[in-house]
C-alpha cells in the first residue's frame, strides 16, 4: 500500500502563512480530489510532498518514506505538475526517450505510452507545436513511463476536450481500481464529482473538509421556518454553516439534524421542515471556502523566493 501522509505541515513565505498545521491522508485504491481556491496552498502541498519545496515544520511521506529517500522514485510516483515542462524543439517521442533513458526504463515503453495517451500520430511533431491538451497528454505519458503505483497530478484536465476528459477519468479510475494511489488537484468541480471517491479541501492553507465525497454530499439538512434570521444566527454561533436554498429554505451543514431540532426547540423557534439534503460538490465547495481571502503573496513570487532560498 502506498498511502500519502501530510502531517502537521506548516509553510511560510516571509510573513505569509501558506500552509497552517496541515494534516491529511490519501489512501490507495481510491481517487482523491484535492480542492481549494487559488492561493489555498494546493500546489505548495504537492511540492512539499515531492520534495520540491521544504516545510517549515511537519513532514510528508509516501508509503512511510520521504520522497527523496525512495529507492526508485520514478517507478514509485508519477507526477504531472507543469503543462509546459518540455523543450519546444524536441519531438514528443524524443522527450519521452530522454526521460526513459535517465530512469532506466525499457525503450519500448515510449511508444506504448504514446499510444496509450493518444499521441502516436504526433510522436515526431515538435512539442512547441502541441496544443495545451496534447501537452497534458504528453505529461501524463511521462508520469506513466515507470508504471508507478502512485500518481500525483496537478490540474491534469486543463486543456483537454470532452473526449480527453472522459479518457482521463477512465484512466485514473482504472489505476485506482488496480490498487493505485491517485491524488488529483483540480478546479473542474463537475469533473471531480464524477471522478473522485474522496476529497481533501483547503481554505487559506487549512484543512476544511476531508472524507468520502458521497458521505459529505449527504451531510446537510434542509430547514424551513418562519424565523430564518434568528435561526441562522443561532446555528452559525454554534459552528454550523447556513445558506439559503433555492426555495427559501435554510441549508445547514456541520451540525447533526437532531442538534438543529434541539437548538431550535430550546430557542422557541418553530420548524416546518427538517430533512436530510444532498448537495452538489459546487455547493459544498462554496460553503467550505466562502471565507477565502485573496492571497497576499502571488504564487509565482513565492516560488521564486523558495528557489532562491534553497539555492543559497
Amino acid at each position: 500500500m502506498h498511502q500519502l501522509e501530510i502531517e502537521h505541515v506548516t509553510k511560510r513565505y516571509g510573513h505569509e502563512v501558506v500552509l497552517d498545521d496541515l494534516s491529511f491522508s490519501v489512501v490507495s485504491g481510491r481517487v482523491t480530489g484535492f480542492l481549494g481556491s487559488n492561493g489555498a496552498g494546493k500546489s505548495t502541498t504537492m511540492k512539499i510532498l515531492l520534495d520540491l519545496a521544504s516545510a517549515d515544520s511537519g513532514h510528508a511521506s509516501i508509503a512511510g518514506t520521504r520522497y527523496r529517500d525512495l529507492k526508485d522514485p520514478a517507478r514509485t510516483v508519477g507526477v504531472v505538475l507543469e503543462p509546459n515542462a518540455f523543450h519546444p524543439g524536441r519531438s514528443g517521442r524524443n522527450h519521452l526517450r530522454i526521460l526513459a533513458d535517465a530512469s532506466g526504463f525499457a525503450s519500448d515503453r515510449v511508444d506504448t505510452m504514446l499510444e496509450a495517451v493518444g499521441l502516436a500520430h504526433a510522436a515526431e511533431r515538435h512539442v512547441g507545436a502541441y496544443s495545451l491538451g496534447m501537452r497534458q497528454r504528453l505529461g501524463i505519458a511521462a508520469a506513466l513511463l515507470g508504471d508507478p503505483p502512485v500518481l500525483v497530478l496537478d490540474e491534469p484536465g486543463n486543456g483537454l476536450d470532452p473526449q480527453g476528459i472522459r479518457w482521463l477519468r477512465d484512466l485514473l479510475r482504472e489505476r485506482a481500481s488496480a490498487g493505485g494511489t491517485v491524488f488529483v488537484s483540480s478546479h473542474l468541480l463537475a469533473e471531480v464529482e464524477h471522478l473522485a471517491d474522496e476529497v481533501v479541501v483547503l481554505s487559506n492553507g487549512q484543512l476544511v473538509a476531508t472524507g468520502e465525497l458521497a458521505v459529505l454530499q449527504k451531510a446537510g439538512t434542509a430547514v424551513k421556518t418562519l424565523s430564518p434570521a434568528p435561526l441562522t444566527e443561532l446555528l452559525v454561533a454554534a459552528g454550523a454553516t447556513v445558506r439559503e436554498g433555492a426555495e427559501g429554505e435554510l441549508i445547514v451543514r456541520g451540525m447533526p439534524i437532531a442538534e438543529i431540532g434541539e437548538r431550535a426547540c430550546t430557542a422557541g423557534i418553530a420548524l416546518h421542515e427538517l430533512s436530510p439534503q444532498a448537495g452538489s460538490l459546487e455547493e459544498l465547495f462554496l460553503d467550505w471556502t466562502k471565507g477565502d481571502a485573496i492571497p497576499a503573496v502571488d504564487q509565482a513570487i513565492a516560488d521564486a523566493t523558495e528557489r532562491k532560498a534553497e539555492s543559497l
